[in-house]
């Protein structure tokens, strides 16, 4: 009999390597059942994300044989990268859906663990749930999918030339979906945001210390709407975003966040009523949150007042366009960076 009826494994597996296959495989040894979550689910895609959940979930259950793969749960688990505690309610939530629709013994208390290595300050969720035990996998080869996402992306023929590069470092299910699934316009598209980034940063690569960005950011609600734009160019060419940008060097916050929102929607609306519908500001500061570097935005909360027609806007500057879009309608796989959880934020979910 197993130790446990359930092993929880979470990660990105951005690719699935032979570091996360050593560690399923062990839980496999140790527990019934594994549920996998993978993690940053329904992003756009970026050189950080640039494979699907589906992607994901393809390269893991089909590195196993049907025996094994018919124990292993795969789910996709949203960030919240503002909040930990709706995180972890996320996780438990989860969790405690698979383990009622699956448990064999209902009667008894199922024990359950998460299985994982501490390499970073990434594997931190290790120690969020003391409702669990924890089973701790030893790194295999120094594997990681950061570099493997380098190694890939940073030279141009490394398309051509995958099997070179991932059969020794994967297991047969992610070999399977770069021989099979994954197109060259794919990897063109990607390659192309990366090298766009490179570029960006080499030109900063000068100053004597890594340069931080300060930028703002308006999300501007009316009648159950948001106001956003299309970006015009990368990173992030063609994703929805909030109105905002780079502060001037003279230039105080608020000021910075109106005068942005006026140069790419075009929005009408007398100053000082804007000013007067700020209901909260909040500072968003996750390390990750831009590809471009370390970058802080300072965002608005603007609700104006309920009305039957929404403003007029119209997209300018830095904005291919300007829309009102239904709350309910946001998608954040279709959203520029963590745009999608700073809406979320500020509005309190």
């Amino acid at each position: 009999m197993k130790t446990y009826q359930f092993a929880v494994f979470i990660g990105r597996f951005q690719p699935y390597h032979n570091g996360h296959h050593h560690i399923i495989s062990q839980g496999l040894q140790r527990a019934e059942k594994i549920i996998v979550l993978c993690g940053s689910a329904h992003l756009p895609v970026s050189h950080r994300n640039p494979w699907s959940f589906n992607e994901r979930k393809a390269m893991i259950l089909n590195s196993f044989t049907k025996q094994e793969a018919d124990r292993i749960t795969v789910l996709p688990l949203m960030d919240s990268p503002y909040n930990d505690a709706i995180w972890m309610l996320s996780v438990q939530t989860i969790i405690n859906g698979v383990v009622q629709a699956l448990n064999t013994m209902p009667h008894n208390i199922p024990r359950i663990a998460l299985i994982g290595h501490s390499k970073d300050h990434s594997s931190f969720y290790l120690k969020m749930f003391p409702q669990w035990e924890s089973i701790e996998v030893d790194n295999l080869d120094g594997l990681n999918a950061t570099g493997l996402r380098e190694q890939y992306f940073n030279h141009e023929d490394n398309f051509a030339h995958s099997d070179s590069i991932f059969n020794a470092l994967t297991p047969k299910g992610t070999q399977q979906f770069f021989a099979t699934e994954f197109s060259q316009t794919a990897f063109d598209t990607i390659r192309a945001e990366h090298e766009f980034i490179e570029d960006y940063k080499k030109q900063w690569q000068a100053v004597p210390y890594p340069p931080v960005f300060v930028t703002v950011d308006a999300v501007v609600i009316q009648s159950g709407h948001i106001l956003l734009v299309k970006r015009r160019a990368r990173p992030g060419k063609g994703l929805a975003a909030l109105p905002g940008g780079f502060i001037s060097q003279y230039e105080r916050l608020q000021d910075g966040c109106i005068r942005e929102l006026r140069e790419e929607t075009k929005l009408k609306i007398p100053d000082p009523v804007l000013r007067g519908c700020i209901k909260r500001q909040h500072t968003f500061d996750d390390p990750h949150r831009s590809a471009r570097g370390r970058t802080i935005t300072h965002a608005f909360l603007i609700e104006l007042p309920a009305a039957e027609d929404l403003p007029k806007v119209k997209g300018a500057d830095d904005a291919e366009k300007a829309f009102w879009l239904p709350l309910a309608d946001m998608k954040p796989e279709k959203m520029f960076e963590d745009h999608y959880f700073i809406i979320r934020h500020l509005l309190g979910e």
